[in-house]
Formats: structure tokens, sequence, C-alpha cells
């Protein structure tokens, strides 16, 4: 089994968390409001993606694709990352990370499900308690960057208050669990429109979970590099 050595950081400080990677799902089209939706489903078309038959959906991901950063190999330049939040569940308590679901865009035009097997997803090394983000949950800002030819744009920017909130996220992927077990599963969130409204591939990605009300965020960073060393 897959195992991630992440840090919780809280009211009482930090401590290590091991987590054990049972399950993998990667929520999509979560947006409470069916215009930010249709936004992202426009975006996707661009790319000769299109819309499952029913939203919000869901798609498993293979455990051992879940990372913490560094160093993204990809096949080609057709790639780019998703802002989301994470909920992981691990002996009945449950946390909150950021994370990117990065993705073959070329692949995905003919397969969502095998796209999302192609690039890692990524985890910020630190997450906090759920409940002590719970008050404050739609107010928490989530950014991300794109690093492309040395400089850093701005990709995306939102509320959490434009996704499914971490209660109703559950809910819906328990529905789509066949056996029902949630333990020791990473769940990411699906993301929203990019600020552009163009997906965007680059040499870098960045994701901020911030929380205004104490000025703390979490961050997911990493590079990206073509395989591209055998002619």
């Amino acid at each position: 089994m897959y195992v991630l050595n992440l840090a919780v950081k809280g009211e009482a400080g930090t401590r290590d968390l091991v987590f054990p990677v049972k399950r993998m799902v990667n929520a999509g089209y979560v947006g409470r409001d069916r215009e930010t939706v249709e936004k992202h489903i426009d975006e996707l078309k661009l790319k000769g993606v299109f819309a499952p038959d029913e939203v919000p959906t869901l798609y498993p991901v293979a455990s051992y694709l879940l990372t913490t950063g560094g160093i993204l190999e990809v096949v080609e330049e057709q790639t780019s990352g998703e802002a989301e939040f994470v909920v992981l569940l691990r002996e009945g308590q449950i946390y909150i990370g950021v994370g990117s679901d990065h993705t073959d865009r070329r692949l995905e035009a003919d397969s969502i499900i095998k796209a999302k097997q192609m690039c890692p997803n990524v985890l910020s090394p630190t997450v906090w308690p759920y409940e002590e983000v719970k008050s404050v949950w739609d107010d928490l800002e989530m950014r991300s960057w794109v690093v492309k030819e040395e400089k850093r744009i701005l990709y995306q920017e939102t509320k959490l208050s434009a996704i499914l909130n971490v209660e109703d996220l559950l809910s819906f992927v328990k529905s789509k669990v066949r056996d029902k077990n949630m333990e020791s599963i990473a769940v990411y969130s699906g993301t929203v429109g990019t600020i552009g409204g163009e997906m965007i591939s680059g040499e870098g990605f960045e994701v901020e979970l911030r929380n205004p009300e104490i000025n703390e965020s979490l961050w997911c960073k990493y590079k990206v590099e073509i395989i591209d060393y055998v002619k």
C-alpha cells in the first residue's frame, strides 16, 4: 500500500500524519452555481472534451499516483494543472489539503478516465484538521498560478463557496462507491474555470488555499518536465 508522510497544522501545533492511500477519486463539474459549471464545460469543449451525461461526476484514480510535489514527468506539452481542495479520511478524522489534478489534455479528448491515470495528482505536504476550518469554509480562498517561460501567471481564483462543500462532496462520493468504504481515501474536489477562459500548459504549477481569518495558507507546488531525452 502506498503511504504518504504529511504534516497536520492546527491550533495545537504541528504533528505528523501517516496516510496510507487506499483509494483516490477525482470529482468533476462540482460548482454550486450552474452557470460556473457551464463555463468550465465550455472550456473543456474547446479542447475537444465533452461533459458526461450526469454532473457532478466521479473518476477513480490509481492510488500510487498521489504525490506531494517535486517534478512531474510528462510525455508531451499538452498537460495542465487544476486547483482543487483535497479531503483525506483517516480513522474517523477529516483533513483538508490543497492540490492539483494534473491532466493530459490530448488524451482527455479521447478518454477522461484514462487521462487521469497519465499524470500524478499533487497534494500539499501540510494539511489542516477540517473541524478547525469548518466554520469559515465558504470564505477560504483558492488560487493557482502557471509558471510559463519564467512568468508566474494567475490562472484560477475562487472562494470555496463556489464548490460543493465537504459534507455534500463526501455524500456524493459515498453514493458512488460500491462498498461504501471511505477509510483512507483521498478525494479531489473538482475545480473551477480559469481566469482567461483557456487552459495553459507550462513548466510549473502552484496552488494556494488561504484562510483569510488567520492569514494562513496551504501550498501545492511542482515543476513539469517533458520526457524528451530519447531521440
